[in-house]
């Protein structure tokens, strides 16, 4: 590859320590292909407007994509002297087609090509994290079906307080992925705004035509101010919060899986494929795949605070600050992704211990809020039944029998017009059918819940095979 002399304004070749410092292709190669079908793009336009001939713009655009090829193949010089892979690929096709390669970057600048190269790289990577999720959101539906029937204790401030239906539980966690899944197509909606043609900062007086690049490009919108697009890295950031709400999701779910696979809790069998064991205690079976899950969301943290912290004091319009955007943001998609590949078998694989749970359900009066909730409905005032349950449930723990095995006359000390239908309510298991409200761990709700699960997955698989077949 040849290197182009200082020329211009400039009287000294660079200094090799600027070229290292400032060098960027060490990590921005990973862009290749979408600078690629970008500047496929861009000649195409120009040979729409006259300013290529068509002959020229497909010489130029053969020659991209061999060296796209060549790139893929391991088979392309990297050098830090051409700084980035935007100028690589532009001196290769240089030195490959000679001045007819020299035109192709008329009517655009190196910022809003890289905008848009990153911009193509987040959407297809968006993408991939969509898909990805639903795998996720499929692995915990799959559950429902497993473990039907199963009632649990759910906690709050890590202290017994409700029996759920562990089906139940699995759709709480397929309804903070969604909520990822719903950011990322919102934040699709802003990435896929294209940007080339904005050139450096005030535009163009070449006769472009931003709409023919942005229809080749599959871009829903045209950035609107030169000014603006040099400087906007708003995608990026809001890319990478999206990015860390998915980490923070799987690192609780992580948190909360690390807890029940130990011997104090004893819910879960982890798969064994997915542990580790200890250097020199040979009992042990360590949940360290979680806990990387757990660990590695703090890089990806990391990651958001960096980039809010770049942009915060730039001002209009391009500063060459923006370069370190990219490292953050693919750190965080490789980290987000590598914990969705493992969390998907790991939530398929696991293994509730029945047996330990079911023993220790009756444990900590789960059934106290229903109960509670049975007073107010025989004509209690809530605060009213909300303190005699607590007297009750002082009452059964000094005799450490659960609230089903106090006396009728223990339950007619609260209200006197209590008979034996209290003990329809009491027992986790009854409790569990007591529930009735929208959204709650009823049985007849949650079923609704899966079927809708299921066939709101099938069709976003659907829709994802249709897109890929377009």
């Amino acid at each position: 590859m040849t290197t182009p002399a200082r020329s211009g304004v400039f009287d000294t070749v660079t200094d090799r320590r600027v070229e290292e410092f400032t060098e960027s292709v060490s990590f921005d190669r990973r862009l290749y292909a979408h600078d690629i079908r970008g500047s496929i793009a861009h000649a195409e336009m120009l040979a729409t407007v006259g300013i290529l001939t068509a002959a020229e713009a497909g010489l130029i655009s053969q020659s991209l994509r061999e060296i796209g090829d060549r790139i893929t193949a391991g088979k392309f010089v990297f050098e830090n002297s051409l700084e980035d892979i935007h100028m690589h690929i532009e001196q290769a096709l240089i030195d490959q087609i000679g001045d007819v390669g020299r035109k192709l970057h008329t009517g655009r600048s190196r910022n809003d090509q890289v905008s848009t190269a990153t911009r193509l790289w987040i959407r297809d990577a968006l993408a991939r994290l969509d898909q990805g999720i639903a795998d996720l959101q499929l692995a915990f539906v799959g559950r429902c079906d497993h473990d039907a029937g199963v009632i649990l204790p759910a906690y709050t401030h890590l202290q017994r307080a409700q029996p759920v239906l562990a089906s139940h539980y699995w759709l709480a966690y397929c309804e903070k992925f969604q909520r990822d899944r719903d950011r990322l197509t919102d934040c699709q909606r802003r990435v896929n705004t294209c940007s080339l043609g904005s050139a450096a900062v005030a535009g163009t007086s070449i006769p472009i035509d931003r709409e023919d690049v942005a229809r080749r490009l599959e871009f829903n919108s045209l950035s609107r101010n030169s000014l603006d697009v040099s400087s906007d890295r708003d995608f990026v950031l809001e890319t990478a919060f999206v990015l860390t709400m998915v980490a923070e999701h799987l690192s609780n779910w992580a948190e909360e899986w690390i807890l029940w696979s130990t011997v104090e809790f004893d819910y879960l069998a982890l798969p064994h494929q997915f542990c580790t064991g200890s250097s020199i205690m040979p009992q042990k079976i360590n949940p360290d795949v979680l806990e990387l899950i757990r660990g590695k969301t703090g890089r990806v943290v990391g990651n958001l605070q960096s980039l809010l912290v770049l942009v915060k004091g730039l001002p209009l319009a391009y500063n060459r600050d923006l370069q370190e955007d990219k490292p953050a943001l693919f750190d965080s998609f490789d980290t987000v992704e590598s914990c969705l590949q493992l969390a998907v078998p790991i939530v398929a694989g696991a293994e509730l211990k029945r047996g330990s749970i079911e023993t220790g359900l009756e444990r900590g009066y789960l059934d106290a809020t229903t109960l509670m909730e049975y007073l107010i409905q025989h004509g209690v005032p809530m605060r009213s039944a909300h303190h005699a349950v607590g007297q009750l449930v002082n009452k059964a723990r000094q005799r450490n029998v659960p609230l089903g095995q106090l006396g009728l006359s223990d339950f007619q000390e609260c209200h006197a017009d209590l008979d034996e239908s209290v003990f329809e309510v009491l027992g986790v298991e009854r409790a569990i059918q007591s529930f009735s409200s929208y959204g709650s761990t009823a049985p007849a709700q949650v079923e609704r819940q899966i079927a809708d699960w299921k066939r709101r997955l099938a069709s976003d698989m659907e829709a994802a095979i249709a897109v890929e077949n377009r």
